[in-house]
């Protein structure tokens, strides 16, 4: 597959960027770090089969084998003691960043029913993004009937600047679909 989104970044998003954000040094004009996908398993966690669903799909949708994480501590109150899993996580780094970001933004939010853009509020503060999506189907690998139950995942994409604005113009340049208007 090619990498049309890194090469746009490339020759035309990192000129625009840094006219647009006064940045003399090449160095500072903002890029992608990295991607993490990460799945909080819930009742899962006590399900092994459904946790191995679960880890499939998400290796499946980033194609990158997907890691079990794990309770670093017990926690009576949610019945979860130390060294269970709790969900599931991948860190998507070079052309495999830049082919799920494709991917997502290209195929996967055009297929969410009702779709109305990615919020606005997203950011951290420090320059990361982080949204969820409700369900894992708009994905096109993801077959239904293989399906035990549906579950969402938290996306955060880290970008090497400190700045929510520089961030927001650097996505905004990539393609996302932000929501209109203030949310």
């Amino acid at each position: 597959m090619t990498l049309e989104l890194k090469e746009l970044y490339k020759e035309r998003v990192k000129d625009e960027l840094a006219k647009e954000l006064e940045i003399q040094n090449p160095m500072l004009i903002p890029a992608l770090e990295k991607i993490v996908v990460s799945v909080g398993a819930g009742e899962a966690s006590r399900d092994s089969k459904l946790m191995q669903s679960i880890q499939d799909t998400i290796s499946l949708i980033t194609g990158q084998h997907a890691v079990v994480t794990k309770a670093r501590k017990s926690e009576a109150g949610f019945k979860i003691r130390e060294g269970m899993p709790v969900g599931v996580k991948v860190t998507l780094r070079g052309d495999r960043m830049w082919n799920f970001l494709q991917k997502l933004i290209y195929i996967a939010l055009p297929r969410v029913k009702d779709f109305r853009g990615l919020p606005r509020n997203g950011f951290d503060g420090r320059g990361n993004y982080n949204f969820g999506l409700d369900e894992q189907l708009m994905f096109p690998e993801v077959d239904y009937d293989n399906i035990i139950k549906t579950h969402g995942m938290n996306i955060t994409i880290v970008t090497t600047t400190d700045s929510d604005k520089e961030a927001f113009a650097l996505l905004e340049k990539l393609g996302f679909p932000f929501a209109k208007g203030g949310k």
